[in-house]
């Protein structure tokens, strides 16, 4: 029933989802076909494929922490109060909304994957399907954490500077953009965060889903970025699900 009601709000957002959808059309159409410009001509389609790969891991990242937001709209018109009265034990709630959250994101960004098979094409449909389901462990987990700093912050304003620079370094810290070897080039240190980086992970397995796998940080199969994936989905619903118990009642919301 958690899980169906966070299905339920999230199909309301029309308007997110259409800005999120002209966003990736935009990263694809102009800032993909722009980057593959400035890198060599031989690597041009790769590097673009590449790209394509990187967006879609970039918008199921967003799609997931978007159920932070959630939260403290719900606190702001007292549905909290509702939530702590139905009988739904704290830990069934809080693995609910981050089962919901990342299913939502998996049916947003559904769509926006067959486009991106469309135009890399699929080498084997096993990787494929070991990659979509690493890839809900990683919304699983975004989820998680989104939940886990909305809880524990408990001010929408902390949380949306907070959730914004972390997006700003989480993003650019990791192989979405960019392989790790332009990384490398750049600084010793970035590459060694980008390596431990869950959307470099994530990154990762979705291009040896689909069969690019010439840049991928771990080859052949980056078996370190399951584990890496595992361990993320595994810290952070075990986080939301102890800071929800502490945090959900005590003190009020700003």
């Amino acid at each position: 029933m958690v899980i169906e009601r966070d299905l339920r709000m999230f199909l309301q957002y029309r308007f997110l989802i259409i800005m999120r959808a002209i966003w990736f059309t935009a990263q694809v159409a102009f800032f993909g076909l722009i980057a593959t410009r400035m890198v060599v001509p031989e690597l041009a389609e790769v590097y673009f494929e590449y790209y394509v790969a990187g967006v879609v891991v970039m918008t199921l990242y967003s799609a997931s922490v978007f159920i932070g937001y959630d939260i403290f709209e719900e606190a702001e018109h007292g549905v909290f109060e509702y939530l702590l009265s139905l009988p739904v034990s704290r830990k069934k709630l809080v693995l609910g909304r981050s089962i919901g959250g990342g299913i939502r994101s998996f049916i947003f960004v559904g769509p926006i994957i067959i486009i991106t098979l469309l135009v890399i094409g699929l080498s084997n449909p096993i990787s494929l399907l070991i990659a979509l389901l690493a890839l809900f462990l990683f919304a699983f987990g975004v989820s998680g954490m989104s939940i886990t700093i909305a809880v524990g912050l408990k001010s929408g304003d902390r949380f949306d500077i907070l959730m914004g620079v972390l997006n700003a370094f989480i993003i650019r810290l990791s192989t979405t953009m960019y392989p790790l070897a332009f990384v490398q080039d750049a600084s010793q240190i970035y590459a060694s965060l980008t390596f431990f980086n869950p959307v470099t992970f994530a990154s990762d397995l979705f291009r040896w889903g689909v069969g690019i796998e010439k840049y991928l940080t771990m080859n052949p199969m980056p078996l370190m970025a399951v584990l890496g994936l595992v361990v993320f989905f595994s810290l952070f619903t075990l986080l939301g699900v102890t800071i929800y118990e502490r945090r959900l009642e005590g003190g009020g919301w700003q």
